[in-house]
């Protein structure tokens, strides 16, 4: 073949591309500058909410807020979905796939302190408890981001081809024991069913991540989490005379120390992190009594669906042979709260350069894996998912003495909230005008 020839048929595919990339470039540069544009309003919706904190499956006044809003921007709106949740349907201009974003509406029951302008002072009951309400995980800025996006998108809705499904899910904190909420429930309840989700973003802000950086991981990037109960059932005694009875106090305490062996000692780290921690412990009301029950809970976390099965085996095992070896009976109960999150690897590749159009090539890590849980994993396991972290820490902040969440003290920078909706709004345009 002629050279020359050889050379013009070589770049007619490049050539062809050059006016999607144009298209895309322009449609990225619109939304950066539509989210600047909202940066006062997500930062208002986000004190609102911040103020008025609702605990899991109780976000009646947030859904509401949410609904108003998504209504007004001309879209369908569901609301009571998984009790309180909302979903809002955006219906691009041309046709296409359906790609969904996904924000929490859920606080804690957590006091905060005084001192902010916008603190929280609501209390409530939880567990039988009188408890003060705080956004104290950043769920507030998710839905006030999330609500941002939206508003976005649907200012570009014509060069949309295809459907944005808004998730604002309820209750991703857990339901109270022997309920089903969260994004499970969603799930159960068609989410991401009519129309059918193709892909689903989400992100999550961090106290520990310099705002203006967002971070990610292809693969497992948080572990499942699971919640055990077990209980020992022994035989009560004058304190006095401990062998007239069977102490559960002391299997208890026998068990505890051999849980702790099971990730030490049973558990192949070299392959996947693992964790298993006893978090409460609660037996007998007087001290010279041997109570005749005790009980313990806890939590495990693992990065590795198969390891998450045998340590669930090992616990049985070691609770219930150690109970034995005593006289006493061990029951034990574990539920999963959320299964491993996994980014889809072939989506996270895709997405990547979306990323770093958002927040610039040297604003995107890659990050390791963590042992904190996120029930966004439930959609993953239905629809290829990519979930990224958002920095929330200020500029030159020391991630070792920021606030943990779910503590009084924690804090995220407003000045990052510009950044999520960008980028939440980027990862659904591009999607879609990338599967034209």
């Amino acid at each position: 073949m002629n050279l020359k020839l050889y050379r013009l048929l070589a770049s007619l595919p490049l050539l062809a591309a050059v006016p999607a990339l144009a298209q895309n470039a322009a449609l990225d540069a619109r939304i950066a500058k539509l989210a600047s544009q909202q940066e006062k309003n997500v930062v208002a919706w986000r004190r609102d909410i911040h103020q008025n904190p609702e605990l899991s499956n109780e976000e009646k006044r947030t859904a509401a807020l949410v609904a108003d809003h998504l209504r007004k921007l001309g879209m369908e709106v569901q609301t009571g979905v998984a009790r309180t949740g909302v979903v809002g349907i955006l219906k691009g201009g041309k046709p296409g796939p359906v790609v969904a974003l996904r924000a929490d509406m859920d606080g804690l029951p957590v006091t905060e302190p005084a001192g902010l302008a916008f603190a929280s002072t609501v209390k409530t009951q939880y567990n039988g408890q009188q408890v003060g309400v705080m956004h104290a995980c950043g769920h507030d800025s998710h839905t006030a981001m999330l609500m941002g996006a939206a508003t976005v998108l649907s200012e570009v809705r014509k060069d949309l081809p295809g459907t944005v499904k808004f998730i604002f899910q309820p209750a991703e904190e857990g339901s109270l024991p022997g309920m089903v909420g969260g994004a499970r429930l969603m799930v159960q309840e068609g989410v991401l069913d009519n129309p059918k989700v193709e892909a689903i973003f989400g992100l999550h802000v961090s106290a520990q991540r310099e705002v203006g950086t967002l971070e990610y991981r292809s693969g497992p990037e948080m572990a499942s989490s699971d919640v055990f109960t077990i209980k020992v059932k022994g035989k009560s005694a004058h304190g006095a005379t401990p062998w007239l009875g069977v102490d559960p106090v002391v299997v208890s305490a026998q068990i505890v120390m051999g849980l702790q062996t099971i990730v030490s000692r049973q558990t192949e780290l070299t392959e996947d992190a693992a964790v298993l921690t006893v978090g409460m412990l609660q037996a007998g009301v007087r001290n010279n009594i041997i109570p005749d029950q005790a009980e313990m809970a806890g939590t495990i976390r693992t990065l590795n669906p198969e390891m998450q099965q045998k340590i669930w085996a090992a616990i049985r095992r070691t609770a219930t042979n150690i109970a034995e070896s005593a006289g006493a009976t061990a029951e034990v109960d574990i539920v999963n709260y959320a299964p491993v999150t996994i980014n889809n690897p072939r989506l996270t590749e895709q997405m990547l350069p979306s990323l770093r159009t958002a927040a610039g090539a040297n604003k995107v890590h890659e990050t390791k894996a963590s042992m904190i849980a996120e029930d966004f994993a439930c959609y993953q396991q239905k629809v290829p998912g990519l979930f990224v972290w958002l920095g929330g820490m200020p500029i030159g902040g020391d991630p070792a003495t920021a606030a943990p969440h779910h503590t009084p003290g924690f804090h995220i920078e407003e000045s990052g909230f510009t950044l999520g909706v960008t980028t939440l709004a980027t990862l659904a345009a591009d999607y879609l005008t990338k599967k034209k």
